[in-house]
């Protein structure tokens, strides 16, 4: 009787012990609850674990660790995060193509330069330039002389050309740029306040009376205008001549 009943026990212990062992594996008992398996599911988990927490998720890195891997494993950098927001755009230049409505010092500097243009001398320049508290820039200041200097820039030994060059630039709009700032001026011509893709056919032609189509291919590569300018400040002061960019 013991034998069999100690046999009975054996086999009803194996018995328990098979099903265990071809029991089906998605399924683990750990502390009586089910936990699954597969990886989707252990990441569910961990994922749904963290709802509602100020906890870092798996897989992000810690507030001051330099990079993060992103969900498809790329890393993204603080320099990467920061090029996807759109940067504020710099405030356009106003467009003034009335001249009348200019401030009256910077309306008077247009028509003493103009003057001086128009005569064929380029001595007449000098006044408006050495004339001002803060001298202005002129090409670089590439010569301590800046009428020598607008004689090297000229095609012609007198300097005419640039002469030609100012009125050109002074017979169009202006920009008004960086309002409000120590760089605030009134640039001529009006073209170096907008990109050249948006200049309309008749202002295309405008441009066209000061640099060639040659030039204007030039320009477009880079989508704005790079000839000369000359800028006056909103105190009537002659700030810059200058050249390309």
């Amino acid at each position: 009787m013991r034998n069999a009943a100690f046999k009975s026990m054996t086999l009803s212990l194996l018995a328990s012990a098979a099903l265990l062992a071809f029991a089906p594996s998605s399924f683990a008992l750990t502390d009586g609850r089910n936990v699954p398996s597969s990886e989707e599911e252990q990441e569910a988990l961990e994922q749904n674990a963290f709802e509602g927490t100020t906890l870092p998720r798996p897989g992000l890195a810690l507030e001051g660790n330099d990079a993060a891997p992103s969900g498809d494993g790329n890393a993204v950098t603080p320099d990467a995060a920061a090029a996807d927001k759109p940067a504020a755009d710099a405030p356009p230049a106003e467009i003034i193509r009335d001249l009348s409505t200019l401030p009256a010092p910077v309306k008077s500097m247009r028509e003493k330069l103009v003057e001086a243009a128009a005569s064929g001398d380029i001595e007449r320049l000098r006044p408006l330039i050495e004339g001002t508290p803060k001298p202005p820039q002129v090409m670089n200041n590439e010569s301590d002389d800046p009428i020598d200097t607008l004689k090297n820039f000229s095609g012609d030994p007198d300097g005419q050309e640039i002469l030609a060059i100012m009125l050109d630039l002074l017979a169009t709009g202006t920009a008004h740029v960086d309002k409000g700032t120590p760089e605030e001026a009134y640039v001529w011509p009006y073209f170096t306040g907008k990109t050249l893709s948006s200049l309309t056919p008749p202002e295309r032609v405008e441009l066209l009376r000061i640099v060639t189509a040659g030039d204007l291919m030039g320009m477009e590569e880079t989508g704005n205008y790079n000839f000369y300018r000359i800028g006056i400040s909103p105190d009537g002061q002659l700030k810059f001549i200058s050249g390309g960019d």
